[in-house]
C-alpha cells in the first residue's frame, strides 16, 4: 500500500483576465505522506490556498483551469478527472476543509447542530437521531462546553474561537483520510489560536489523518507540522522537513518569512522584511543586528499628552417583553492611564477584553459613559460637537481593517483629500491633491497612484493608504486599532517599520490596539494589559514581558508561538 496520501504532480493553475491569463500556480510538485502534517506557507498571493481549493475541486471555472497535464492523486485516483458527483462523495467523507473564517462558512439561519446533522445525514446516511448523538459527541471532542446546549445554538451566539471548533468538528463529522486547514487560526486570539492547533495536533494523532495545513506565519506551524513547503508567487521555492527547515534555511524567502515577525526574546531597532533578503547581495546576519533599548523618558520633550481618568463605557442590557434594561455589560470599567508625547502605549487583550471600545472612546466615537479624557489639558469629554470636530484635527485613528475602511467608489485622492475637505484645510483642490501626493511618497507609495481605485491596491498598500489619511490632519496623536492583524507576517513588519519612521520624523504620539503581543512588544514603550474591561497591569513593555505579574498576563504570554520546532527549543 502507498504511504502517500495526496501527490500534486506539475500542477498549473490559470485565470484568464480580459487582458491575460495569470499562472496563480506554477509547476507545483508536493506530496503529503498518509498519517503526517504538511505545512503549506506564504504570502497573500503565493498560490497556497488556490492549491488547497484545486485538490477540493473548488476553482471556478470560468475564470480558472487547471493546465494540461496537472495531476492531483488523491491515494492514487486523479481529482482533475473525476465526475462532480465523485466530487461531492469524497468532499466532506474523505478529504474535509477548514475555511479561515468561520463567521462567513457557518449558515446564519441554521443553528451549528443542524450544519453538522446534515453532513452525517448526507455522507454517513444517518436518521435525526443518530446523527444529532454523533453530533454532541463531536462537539465533546473538539471542547465545546455543554455540547447538549451548544448544538441547539445560532453562529452568532458563539464566540470565534467555539465557531472554529464547530468548523472542525464538521470537517471531522465524516472521519476524513485529509484535512486541509486553510488559515484556520489566522483570526483568533493567541490564546484561542493555541487551544485549537493543540486540539488539531491531537485529532491528527488520535485519527491518523493526513493534514495540509496552510499559513502565512511559519511560527504558527513550528509545533504541528511534521514537513513545511514554502510557495512564493505561485513557485514552490523550498520544502524540507520542519526541523532542517527552521535549523538551515537556504531559499531567501523561507529566511525572510523566519525573520520578518517580531521576537519575545529579541527587539531589533528595524525589522527586516522579506525585500531585505530577497535584495541582499550576501548573507543577512541577523544576529548581528542592533537591537532596541528603552526611551528614557524627558519631562520637558515628552510631557503628558493624553490623561484618561475613572473611564467607563457600560452598555444596556435588555430584557422582558418590554425591553427594559435589566442588567449592564461593562466593556470599559474605571480605567486610568496617561499617555506621553512622542511615545507608544501599546493596549493589549484579547477580544471582547475592551481595548477598542477604550481607543474608540476616548475620540468619541463612542460617547463614554463616566469619567474623564484629557487632552493636552483640555476635558475632551466634555466638548461639544464643534468643538470636538476642531480637536479630532489633533487626534486621528487607523482602523483593522484596511478593505472595509476605504470607500471603493472614491479615488485615492478623493479618499486622502477628504479629511482636509471636511476641516478647511488647503486653499484650493491642486494644494490638497499636492498635499497627498506627498503624503503616499511619505508612506511608501507613488504620488501619481492618487487616481487609482482601492481595488487596485495589496492589503499592505492600503493600509499605508489609511496611514496617509489619518496623516492628512497632521495630527499628533493617532490610535491604530490592529491597524496590521489583518496583513501577512513581511507586511505587517513594512507597515510597524513606517509607523516607526512617521513617530521619529514627526513626533507622532500612539496608542497602539492589538491582540498580539509580540507585535506590542515591539513598538510599544509602556504597555497596558486589558480583561473585562479594566487594566490588570500597565507598566514599561519589558518589564511586563520580563517579569509578567498578573495570571491573566501570564496566561497571554505563555500563548504566544515561540516559532522553533520543539526538537530545536
Amino acid at each position: 500500500m502507498s504511504e502517500t496520501i495526496l501527490e500534486i504532480k506539475n500542477l498549473t493553475i490559470e485565470f484568464k483576465t480580459e487582458d491575460e491569463t495569470v499562472q496563480a500556480v506554477k509547476n507545483l510538485n508536493l506530496t503529503i505522506p498518509k498519517g503526517k502534517t504538511v505545512g503549506l506557507v506564504g504570502e497573500s498571493g503565493s498560490g497556497k490556498s488556490v492549491t488547497s481549493l484545486a485538490v477540493m475541486g473548488l476553482i471556478p471555472n470560468p475564470p480558472g483551469s487547471i493546465a494540461e497535464g496537472g495531476e492531483i492523486l488523491f491515494n492514487g485516483e486523479d481529482l482533475t478527472k473525476v465526475s462532480q458527483e465523485r466530487l461531492r462523495k469524497l468532499r466532506g467523507n474523505k478529504i474535509a476543509m477548514i475555511f479561515q473564517e468561520p463567521m462567513t462558512s457557518l449558515n446564519p439561519v441554521f443553528t451549528v447542530g443542524n450544519q453538522i446533522d446534515e453532513v452525517l445525514m448526507l455522507h454517513q446516511d444517518m436518521n435525526k437521531a443518530d446523527s444529532r448523538k454523533r453530533t454532541i459527541e463531536l462537539f465533546e471532542e473538539v471542547g465545546i462546553p455543554t455540547p447538549e446546549e451548544s448544538v441547539n445554538k445560532y453562529p452568532h451566539q458563539m464566540s470565534g474561537g467555539q465557531k472554529q471548533r464547530v468548523m472542525i468538528a464538521m470537517a471531522m463529522a465524516c472521519e476524513p483520510e485529509l484535512l486541509i486547514c486553510d488559515e484556520p487560526t489566522t483570526a483568533l486570539d493567541v490564546t484561542i489560536q493555541k487551544q485549537v492547533l493543540e486540539l488539531m495536533f491531537d485529532l491528527q494523532r488520535k485519527h491518523g489523518m493526513s493534514m495540509l495545513f496552510i499559513t502565512h506565519d511559519l511560527a504558527v506551524i513550528a509545533d504541528i507540522a511534521d514537513e513545511v513547503a514554502v510557495m512564493f508567487r505561485g513557485d514552490l521555492v523550498e520544502q524540507n522537513t520542519t526541523k532542517a527547515l527552521f535549523e538551515n534555511p537556504k531559499h531567501p524567502y523561507t529566511k525572510g518569512l523566519l525573520a520578518c515577525r517580531p521576537s519575545l526574546k529579541e527587539n531589533p531597532t528595524r525589522l527586516l522584511t522579506v525585500d531585505d533578503f530577497l535584495n541582499a547581495k550576501e548573507d543577512i546576519d541577523v544576529s548581528a543586528l542592533e537591537m532596541k533599548k528603552p526611551r528614557p523618558i524627558d519631562e520637558t520633550e515628552n510631557p503628558v499628552l493624553l490623561e484618561v481618568k475613572g473611564f467607563n463605557k457600560h452598555f444596556p442590557i435588555k430584557g422582558g417583553i418590554f425591553g427594559r434594561t435589566v442588567d449592564w455589560f461593562k466593556a470599559v470599567d474605571d480605567v486610568n492611564l496617561t499617555v506621553r508625547k512622542g511615545r507608544t502605549l501599546g493596549l493589549v487583550g484579547e477580544s471582547g477584553c475592551g481595548k477598542t471600545t477604550l481607543g474608540r472612546s476616548i475620540l468619541r466615537l463612542i460617547e463614554p459613559t463616566a469619567g474623564e479624557v484629557i487632552y493636552d489639558g483640555i476635558n475632551v469629554t466634555g466638548l461639544n460637537k464643534v468643538d470636538m470636530r476642531k480637536i479630532r484635527e489633533r487626534m486621528q485613528i487607523i482602523f483593522q481593517d484596511p478593505y472595509s475602511s476605504l470607500n471603493p467608489r472614491m479615488t485615492i485622492g478623493d479618499i486622502v483629500t477628504e479629511p482636509m475637505v471636511i476641516h478647511g484645510i488647503g486653499g484650493t483642490k491642486k494644494e490638497r491633491y499636492d498635499h497627498a501626493a506627498e503624503l503616499l511618497e511619505k508612506v511608501g507609495l507613488k504620488g501619481d497612484h492618487l487616481n487609482r481605485y482601492p481595488h487596485e491596491f495589496s492589503g499592505g498598500q492600503r493600509q499605508r493608504i489609511c496611514i496617509a489619511r489619518a496623516l492628512s490632519l497632521k495630527p499628533e496623536f493617532i490610535i491604530c486599532d490592529e491597524s496590521v492583524s489583518a496583513l501577512d507576517v513581511s507586511v505587517q513588519a513594512q507597515v510597524l517599520n513606517l509607523l516607526q519612521d512617521l513617530q521619529d520624523e514627526l513626533g507622532l504620539t500612539y496608542i497602539f490596539i492589538s491582540h498580539d503581543l509580540s507585535v506590542v512588544k515591539y513598538i510599544a514603550d509602556e504597555i497596558g494589559v486589558m480583561n473585562k474591561g479594566q487594566i490588570v497591569e500597565y507598566g514599561p513593555s519589558e518589564e511586563i514581558y520580563q517579569n509578567p505579574k498578573d495570571p491573566y498576563t501570564q496566561r497571554l504570554l505563555g500563548a504566544i508561538p515561540l516559532g522553533v520546532p520543539k526538537e530545536l527549543q
